[in-house]
Order: C-alpha cells, then sequence, then structure tokens
C-alpha cells in the first residue's frame, strides 16, 4: 500500500469513529424528565439532587447513564406554558421512557404520546383526574408516584393551627395554571370552616406575581399563610420565603427545602424518598415491565420540619409536644 493511500486510509478511519460513537450513544435508552420547575436560579442544589437519586436508584438497578442508559432533563423554569412544546422534543427524540414530574407535566406528556412509557409524579388523584384507570392497574401507557397532596394540605392546616392558634384568616397561594388547584381550595375551605378559620385565597401565575399576593394577604389581615405542593413555588422557593419574613407571616410549605430555605414549618415528602421510588418504576419497564401492569406508588413516610430560628424571628414559641413530632428541626 502507497503511504499516501495508507494516510487516506487512517484519516477516513478516524473520522468514522466519532460517528460510531455517537451511534452507539443514540442506541442507548434514553429516560427523558419533564420537569416544570426550573434548573437555575435558587432551585439548583435541589435539581442536582432530583438527577443524582434517579441517577443512583437506576444504577442501583444496573442502569448507568452513559453506559447502557441516557438522561435527558427538559424543564419548563416555572412556565406551563413550554411544557407541550418540551414533551414532543422528547417524543422525537425519541425518548424510551417519559418522566413527568408534575401534574402539569404529565398532562402534557399524557397529550404527546400514546406510545412511549410515562412515569409520573402526581400530587392529585391520577384515578379523578383522568389520567389513569385505577391505581392498582394503571391501564395505557403510563404509571407513576402518587402522594395526594390535596388530603395532606387539611393535615398541613392543623399544623399551622397548632403553631399559630390565634390565627382567624390563613392566605393560601395558588397558581390558577395548575389543574388541580380548585380541588384543594374547595378542600382546605370545607376544612377551615370545621374550625373557624377562614381561608383566603390568592393568585400567583408567575413569579411576577408574588409581591403583589403577599401585599393583599397583609391588606386582608392574614396572620399566617400556606403554600401548597406546586412546582413554580418550589423554582422560586427563596423568593417566597424571603417575602413572608419580610411581612412577619408564619408559613407552612410542602417540602423540607423550603424550611431548609428559611421557611418556619414544611409537611409533606421527601423528594429523596418519591425519586427512588420513581428511577425503581423506570427500571422495570427498561427490564420489560408494561406501565398498564405496574400499580401506583404512594410514598409511605410524610416528615414534619421546623425552623426554630425562625420561629424566634416571628416570636412564636413552638410547643415542645411539636417538637417531639418533628422529624427535623433546625436550630
Amino acid at each position: 500500500m502507497r503511504r499516501r493511500d495508507f494516510i487516506k486510509l487512517i484519516g477516513s478511519s478516524a473520522a468514522a469513529w466519532p460517528l460510531a460513537a455517537r451511534a452507539q450513544q443514540t442506541a442507548l435508552p434514553v429516560v427523558g424528565l419533564l420537569n416544570a420547575s426550573s434548573a437555575s436560579n435558587a432551585s439548583s442544589a435541589s435539581t442536582a439532587l432530583v438527577l443524582a437519586v434517579l441517577r443512583e436508584g437506576l444504577r442501583d438497578a444496573g442502569y448507568i447513564e452513559g453506559q447502557n442508559v441516557v438522561i435527558e432533563a427538559q424543564w419548563a423554569d416555572g412556565h406551563y406554558d413550554r411544557l407541550p412544546v418540551l414533551a414532543a422534543e422528547l417524543v422525537h427524540r425519541p425518548a424510551a421512557i417519559i418522566v413527568a414530574s408534575s401534574l402539569p407535566s404529565v398532562f402534557a406528556a399524557k397529550a404527546a404520546t400514546s406510545t412511549i412509557p410515562i412515569v409520573f409524579i402526581s400530587s392529585g388523584d391520577p384515578v379523578q383526574l383522568g389520567i389513569v384507570a385505577s391505581l392498582n392497574r394503571p391501564g395505557g401507557n403510563i404509571t407513576g408516584v402518587n402522594f395526594f397532596a390535596v388530603e395532606v394540605a387539611s393535615k398541613r392546616l392543623e399544623l399551622l393551627i397548632e403553631v399559630v392558634p390565634t390565627v382567624t384568616v390563613i392566605g393560601l397561594l395558588t397558581n390558577p395554571n395548575n389543574p388541580r388547584t380548585g380541588v384543594e381550595i374547595g378542600q382546605l375551605q370545607a376544612a377551615a370552616r370545621t374550625v373557624g378559620k377562614q381561608i383566603l385565597v390568592v393568585e400567583a401565575g408567575s413569579e411576577r406575581d408574588f409581591d403583589v399576593a403577599f401585599e393583599t394577604l397583609v391588606q386582608e389581615r392574614a396572620s399566617a399563610v400556606l403554600i401548597p405542593t406546586e412546582p413554580l413555588f418550589f423554582s422560586w422557593r427563596e423568593q417566597l420565603v424571603a417575602l413572608a419574613a419580610r411581612h412577619a407571616l408564619p408559613a407552612l410549605y410542602d417540602v423540607r427545602e423550603f424550611t431548609v430555605a428559611g421557611g418556619l414549618l414544611s409537611y409533606g415528602i421527601s423528594l429523596t424518598d418519591t425519586y427512588r421510588l420513581v428511577a425503581g418504576q423506570v427500571a422495570r419497564i427498561l427490564k420489560g415491565a408494561k406501565p398498564a401492569d405496574l400499580p401506583i406508588l404512594q410514598p409511605t413516610k410524610f416528615e414534619l420540619v421546623v425552623n426554630l430560628r425562625t420561629a424566634k424571628t416571628l416570636g412564636l414559641t413552638i410547643p415542645e409536644s411539636f417538637l417531639l413530632r418533628a422529624d427535623v428541626v433546625i436550630e
């Protein structure tokens, strides 16, 4: 072989290597994460946590990112109108499985595909919302993890009243773009009436509405506020915690990340535990299970977190009996 021909052969082979590597990578199953929250600003640390737990859960089941699976995340930054486009991109990819990590994400993924398996995290009743046929046998291409946040909301109301027993008007921050908002409002209003309290609903469809919402709470003499499960609120939790502090409003949130950021109280699921459950469902599907046959899972533990530093700043004394029930006390 002449030297010139040998060099041409080496050059053509080298050019083909990256193409072969890319072809091998695209042949790996893609797990698409469709998230209504943000991968930037205050939520970046929790975003990293979510992805780390998902990777860890898949690794425990034998799926290692970059070796036999690819994880591709799409973030809507709290703007729900972006979700259909992001879901369509994952379908076009094509993803082998879509993890829909909030109720708005579930509806966007469900509208985008009836064939690609979807594993959801839902805060509303998925049967009542028409997402699945039943909890034991979901049917179709969807399964997931449900934590019935609407039902847990009544428990949060009880806890807030226990800490602030003099409260008469309790604010409820809501996102009108979330499909479960109306159900949660109705349940909380009914629960509040039974204990002689009033729920004052204020809306925030984007982070630009937060200041006005809190000003309304103060003007209407709310003396405490509930911040429910909501991707938009989670993405901007540091801003919400700061507004509650600025207006001296005791606030109860849904997950510990708010309390770690300086919120007074939180009661709800552990994001780490929940994403481990999700990873298990994803791994089962990658191994050949059908979503229709995988029962909807439910977290078995809800954690109560108390920030005593914030309580002191607000001039609140948390009862010792309350602290003894807490899973985590931040001092």
